[in-house]
């Protein structure tokens, strides 16, 4: 039976959530502040720290659903510099406050500390010149780097924001975590708590406003499995399946808005010489469009449905069956470029005279903004390549520009 039910984004900002006032030119106005300026130039000044913090980090592992050795020491970083009610939560979220003169506006400033890789892997980083290389460098030991440096240079400035701060070290965002860590934080930890939410994920100067979503399938084929020759004429799973991945592989899609698909990942059976009882595919599905990938996913379950019966007909059987677990479920959604949360980054961004880019992806931005709730990603400074690869690698030159985009922003957002 199939039991998905697709998010739909609300674009309508709840009422606990206040409008940023003078969102457009926020950042040249808080430019005029001495203590902003001189976190500024305390931010800039402590890059080395920074990046040798992004080092630090990233040499502990955080494997999927794993990431409770790198978060204690995130945890520990917290304390060390004076943050409120630091704690980890059920699900391995660690949250530290940063009061302002008011509860509200409530940000939430956050990068998330699992990587894509699997327990064991290699961490140990490797330098030449200025770039770095390891597993994870800048997809997000660079966001976590730049949350606990925001946090130094409100210290070092002595900033004090009208709202208060929450700053986190999140779980799940990679992979088959399925944004637990913020699913968690805003259904239960902080929910109808938060005002305004920054994740800060890779690299570069880009703000991430349009989230594509996604939905992500385990699809298990099963039969009754036998010899492949004396039990000839069973249904066979792995055949099924065959037939889904070229029905799917032949999925006609938008380019704009830019819609996609892929199988991942296969497996099953038992032998060469064995009907097989058993064979699953993990399909991805994404669009930035939700009516898209609502589209798409009805044409995925006729895909494997016709599988199963196209099977089950060619050998005059009933045995053959397929369940279709969902896996992920991202939706879909975007912060207009007119939003206050939108006019504010690009403001600091322009206000620091550093380039305005928007841009689009997959982040743990997409499930606050499907509760209507203002958020955006922003990258973090420095160039990265090889993201999710081993040789991930990270140029620090002018590394300190996304500290300081990323420190006027949280300051931006703790306004009324």
């Amino acid at each position: 039976m199939r039991m998905v039910v697709l998010a739909l984004v609300v674009l309508l900002v709840p009422a606990t959530a206040p409008a940023q006032q003078g969102a457009a030119d926020i950042g040249a106005r808080l430019m005029q502040d001495g203590s902003i300026t001189a976190a500024l130039d305390a931010a800039r000044a402590d890059e080395a720290r920074t990046i040798a913090e992004q080092v630090e980090i990233c040499e502990v592992e955080a494997p999927p659903f794993k990431e409770s050795k790198r978060g204690e020491l995130y945890a520990r970083k917290f304390r060390e510099l004076g943050l409120q009610n630091v704690r980890i939560d059920k699900v391995g979220n660690v949250l530290g406050e940063r009061p302002g003169t008011a509860r509200r506006p409530h940000l939430v400033l956050a990068a998330h500390l699992d990587t894509v890789f699997p327990e064991g892997t290699n961490v140990k980083t490797t330098q030449e010149g200025t770039v770095i290389r390891g597993p994870g460098i800048g997809d997000d030991c660079r966001g976590l780097a730049v949350v606990l440096a925001v946090i130094r240079a409100l210290k070092a400035g002595n900033v004090q924001t009208p709202g208060t701060i929450t700053f986190v070290g999140n779980v799940g965002e990679e992979g088959l975590g399925d944004l637990r860590g913020v699913k968690y934080l805003f259904n239960e930890g902080l929910k109808g708590q938060v005002d305004r939410f920054v994740s800060i994920d890779g690299t570069g100067l880009g703000i991430t406003h349009i989230s594509v979503g996604s939905l992500r399938y385990r699809v298990t084929f099963k039969g009754p499995g036998g010899h492949s020759y004396g039990a000839f004429g069973l249904v066979n799973p792995i055949h099924a399946l065959g037939r889904a991945m070229a029905a799917i592989g032949d999925f006609q899609v938008p380019n704009e808005p830019k819609t996609t698909f892929n199988v991942g990942r296969v497996g099953g059976g038992t032998s060469v010489n064995s009907i097989p009882f058993e064979a699953w595919m993990e399909v991805d599905m994404r669009s930035a469009d939700q009516a898209s990938l609502t589209s798409l996913d009805a044409k995925f379950h006729r895909a494997v449905d016709d599988a199963v019966a196209a099977e089950n007909a060619r050998w005059n059987s009933r045995a053959l069956t397929a369940d279709k677990q969902v896996v992920g479920n991202r939706p879909a959604g975007r912060a207009a470029a007119t939003s206050p949360i939108v006019q504010a980054a690009a403001s600091v961004t322009r206000a620091l005279g550093f380039p305005v880019t928007m841009d689009e992806g997959s982040t743990d931005a997409n499930y606050p903004q499907s509760l209507g709730i203002p958020a955006i990603t922003i990258d973090g400074g420095g160039r990265g390549r090889s993201a999710h690869a081993l040789d991930e690698s990270f140029d620090t030159t002018n590394s300190w520009q996304g500290t300081q985009r990323a420190l006027l922003l949280a300051i931006a957002l703790a306004q009324p």
